[in-house]
Formats: C-alpha cells, structure tokens, sequence
C-alpha cells in the first residue's frame, strides 16, 4: 500500500536524458544534446565524480536554447513560500522539503491527487511567484519537466527519505532548511499490517 510520494522535479536544463550519472530518460529528442554523449536510463552504479559533471553542463550550457540558471538562496525561499501556500490550499500534509539551486525534493502523504498532479500544482504556484517577482524573465522556462514519482509504503521507506531530503542542503554547505509548512512525520501506518484485508484489497495508487 502506497503511504506517501518523493517527488523530485529539476530546474530548466538541469538533469539532462544524457547526465554522466544517469536519468530516467530512454532517449535525447534535442538533436544538439546528444553531441553531449550517450543515454544511460537510471541511476549509475558507479557514480561521476563532481568535476566530470560540472564540465557536462558547462558543455550542455552552450547547447540549450535558454540560459542555464540556478536558483540563489533568495529564490529558493521564494519558491518555498510559493510551495507552502499551495501546500495548504490543496490540502496536502508534506513531512520533508528540500529547494536546492537546481532541483527540488518534497516527501507528501498519499492525497486524492495522484503525485504527478501535486507536482504540477507546486510548479505552477512557484513560477508564478518567481515571474511576480522578477526572479525569471517569461520566455525563460523555470523548470525542466514534469519530474519523478516515488512511491513510499512503509514507516521505514518514509524515514529514509525524510533524512535523504533533509540532508540535501547540507551537502552543499547549506544550512539545514526548515519550512513552517512542514509537518513532522508521526510514524503514521506504523500500527497498520500490510496482511490486514482492508489494505490488501486496495488497489495500488497510480
């Protein structure tokens, strides 16, 4: 039974189908990209180090239609707050968030929209915001597709991703970010049983 969603979505022109550490993309439509290198569909096991991917979108920078930009601290804060008001105003209950310079992390508990739809809702209300505020010009695209979906079914998964997503800013010598619209994760499931016939009789959330 699916009990929450990882929603991982990348700014414009970041996370190419060709990236050196891999995509969930099968293939490269833009015909300039693929002068980049070849498609590897999922996630390297051995992974590129940090220089190698650098000087893969210094390359892809020349390539893409719009200038590649990052998102600066300001803006990220612009895109949470954005994030937040969609948040409540869809009802969802979101346990973990992330707004990194080129992508974004977001763990939200099972909700009648289906994941693709909550992270089309929170792209939507953050460009708008950035575009209010004069963050992006109108004719550059803010983000670089519909993103990822990643079912979650257990307390453990939720947790695991809940300290991956938190993690992200620190990585990049970021402070830890801390949302107001974030709700602490309970352990809720954790008194459920995957054998109960109620649960065994749903049907898996698409």
């Amino acid at each position: 039974m699916v009990a929450a969603y990882h929603l991982i979505w990348t700014a414009y022109g970041w996370w190419l189908p060709n990236d050196p550490r891999g995509s969930m993309s099968k293939e490269i439509s833009v015909r300039s990209l693929r002068e980049l290198g070849p498609c590897h569909h999922g996630r390297k096991t051995v992974q590129p180090q940090g220089r190698a991917i650098r000087e893969f979108y210094e390359r892809a920078a020349e390539k893409l239609r719009h200038e590649l930009l990052t998102f600066p601290p300001n803006q990220c804060g612009c895109i949470a707050e954005a994030m937040g008001k969609a948040i409540r105003r869809h009802g969802y209950t979101c346990c973990a968030a992330a707004v990194m310079p080129d992508h974004v992390h977001v763990l939200i508990r099972k909700h009648r929209d289906r994941g693709e739809t909550m992270i089309a809702n929170l792209q939507a209300a953050s460009r708008e915001l950035l575009l209010r505020r004069g963050h992006r010009d109108k004719e550059h695209p803010v983000w670089g597709g519909p993103g990822w979906v990643v079912f979650l079914e257990t307390p453990t998964d939720i947790r695991r991703v809940i300290h991956y997503i938190e993690r992200n800013p620190i990585k990049i010598g970021w402070p830890v970010q801390q949302w107001e619209w974030v709700t602490e994760y309970d352990g809720w499931l954790s008194g459920l049983s995957p054998h109960r016939s109620d649960l065994r009789n749903r049907k898996r959330p698409r």
